[in-house]
């Protein structure tokens, strides 16, 4: 049996996750994500950049009532690296299904 391929960088839980709340939108408020993912600012960060350096997330700031504020995006690539992950996953779950594996937990 050939083995999925996941995206490593996507695959740590914390950017797994802002990958899924990123991909149905347009873009993200940092806050709002920190937020979502219950974590620090800085952990939040050092996934965010660990997105970016592979050219899967990019960020905007802007100032909104004299504040820095800081949106996130998925990229293209992000996207489709994102979508081709969540087919890995996929995968392995229906494998798993097709050989008697018990997937409820």
């Amino acid at each position: 049996m050939k083995m999925v391929q996941f995206d490593t960088v996507i695959h740590a839980p914390n950017r797994l996750q802002i990958c899924a709340f990123l991909a149905p939108l347009e873009e993200a408020e940092f806050k709002a994500l920190r937020q979502a993912l219950e974590v620090s600012d800085s952990v939040l960060s050092k996934h965010i950049k660990q997105l970016e350096d592979a050219g899967y997330v990019k960020q905007r700031k802007s100032t909104v009532d004299g504040r820095q504020r800081t949106w996130a995006s998925l990229t293209d690539p992000g996207r489709a690296a994102f979508a081709q992950h969540v087919a890995a996953l996929r995968s392995l779950v229906d494998s798993a299904k097709l050989n008697g594996g018990d997937t409820t937990g």
